[in-house]
């Protein structure tokens, strides 16, 4: 599987929402917002094999109902809004030592890996999170309020540390985003939940 693939929603429904159908393309990230409880976080969970749906998920030629659930999520991978941690240290959550570029993009030093999960506070398990998963090599990603936690200025940081990956690996993604101005300068495209369906708006006008 290679990171260059559309991700693909054909038809899908669950809850409210009905008969979602889009495509994202590689390096693309398509924004989704909407009122408090319209389902956009159960839509990622849907595009994430984590609940039940109608309709179907596609990574390229590859249907998500061809793959056992953990095999998708290791390909389309959902950072929560509120991350899980289950061990005492922050490296023992990641795969392999991150690199220093990275590190430093969202404020932090090589000390952090040694950092007690206790310790950390909701901004920095975000920021974390966000590292841990794509250190996992995905090749899509489903982001909800990946920033939510952060600061104006840290913000900032992070979207142009994480835009950046996003283009350069060619991942396609869904990043539910509440704030005007960080969709607008984030997003190819943006989708609001209206009643059960998704609607359309234009990004360029905001920029």
């Amino acid at each position: 599987m290679t990171t260059s693939s559309i991700l693909r929603l054909d038809g899908v429904g669950i809850g409210t929402l009905a008969d979602v159908s889009l495509a994202v393309p590689p390096g693309d990230i398509h924004c989704l917002s909407g009122p408090s409880g319209s389902g956009k976080s159960r839509l990622l969970r849907a595009v994430a094999d984590l609940e039940p749906h109608a309709g179907q998920v596609w990574l390229g030629e590859l249907a998500q109902s061809s793959l056992p659930a953990h095999a998708w999520r290791a390909r389309v991978m959902l950072v929560p809004a509120e991350s899980q941690w289950w061990a005492d240290s922050v490296g023992e959550h990641l795969s392999a030592p991150p690199a220093a570029e990275d590190l430093a993009a969202l404020g932090f030093e090589a000390a952090v890996l040694d950092w007690q999960v206790s310790r950390l506070s909701s901004g920095e398990k975000q920021r974390l999170a966000l590292l841990r998963a794509l250190g996992q090599a995905p090749s899509a990603l489903l982001l909800d309020e990946p920033t939510a936690n952060l600061d104006e200025a840290t913000t900032r940081r992070v979207e142009a540390w994480l835009v950046g990956r996003i283009r350069r690996c060619g991942w396609p993604v869904i990043w539910v985003a509440h704030d005007r101005d960080q969709i607008a300068r984030v997003a190819n495209r943006h989708w609001r939940i209206d009643g059960s369906k998704l609607r359309t708006e234009e990004v360029a006008s905001w920029r």
